[in-house]
């Protein structure tokens, strides 16, 4: 059972992974992630449900370490859904405030919790046949409410706050990182410091037209709503290149009799190539 839940985990990933790479919108990735990992949970609980472990030893490895792997990433999207949808409109001052104050919650997770969370750290077992085994529950072990509510034969006593711990460490490094950006933005605004390596272009200035239209026919800049004209200046001034009369060129470009589209083509191919080389260095 262990080793099927941890395929669907496998698969899970890759659909995040997935997520993560196409939506910049933290909101909607989030939003989107929710409601992948509900469907999953659904599913898991389903085949739980049929199952019978064959031995205790196996029931708390999947409610221990298996199910609160599921549990955290649905915990993690839903609470950084919630701090954004509540970030408020201000300046670098008051958006770093906000993000300490969502950590000192954590915080105070971690200050209620101390007990077991210094018992799962420490990789302690002596009390996995109450924390991890349905049914098992002590009442003298102040249960949180939630548990009363839960479907016991998907839960244990415990399972959810190992799930908490481990979304809390990830959602530590989300505000941290919000922060630190908000750092380097408020420094960078100060110096107004530059690349330290000037690029240059070296492929030929029909190249960098044909790159230019793709870019200008997917409309990547500014949603789409910018000139042609000014995408030109713009490679022209970051890359101190005079384009000429780029326009003919695409002229050119079009009516050529071989391959219309003979950088862009070569680009994909190096890009393949590089994904497909077991010994790339990423």
């Amino acid at each position: 059972m262990n080793i099927k839940a941890t395929k669907i985990l496998f698969d899970l990933n890759e659909q995040l992974n997935f997520i993560d790479l196409e939506i910049d919108n933290q909101i909607t990735r989030s939003e989107n992630s929710i409601e992948i990992i509900l469907k999953v949970l659904i599913n898991l609980k389903n085949i739980i449900s049929k199952f019978k472990f064959k031995s205790e030893t196996e029931e708390i490895l999947f409610f221990k370490e298996i199910k609160p792997q599921f549990s955290s990433k649905l915990i993690y999207n839903n609470m950084i859904y919630k701090i954004e949808m509540k970030r408020p409109n201000g300046g670098n001052r008051i958006l770093k405030k906000y993000y300490n104050n969502e950590l000192l919650k954590l915080k105070a997770f971690f200050d209620n919790e101390l007990e077991f969370y210094q018992y799962y750290r420490s990789g302690s077992t002596y009390l996995d046949y109450k924390y991890f085994l349905r049914g098992k529950f002590d009442i003298k072990m102040a249960l949180d409410t939630y548990y009363f509510e839960t479907d016991k034969t998907f839960s244990t006593s415990h399972d959810f706050k190992v799930a908490r711990i481990l979304a809390n460490d990830l959602i530590q490094l989300y505000l941290e990182n919000q922060i630190l950006m908000i750092d380097n933005k408020d420094t960078s605004e100060k110096s107004q410091r530059k690349p330290n390596t000037k690029l240059t272009w070296t492929s030929s200035k029909v190249s960098l037209i044909e790159l230019m239209y793709a870019l200008h026919s997917e409309g990547v800049f500014n949603n789409g709503a910018v000139d042609l004209k000014d995408i030109a200046e713009y490679f022209e001034h970051v890359f101190e290149i005079e384009l000429g009369q780029y326009r003919r060129a695409f002229l050119e470009i079009r009516a050529r009799k071989s391959e219309n589209t003979k950088f862009i083509t070569s680009l994909n191919e190096a890009l393949l190539k590089r994904m497909e080389s077991s010994d790339e260095v990423i």
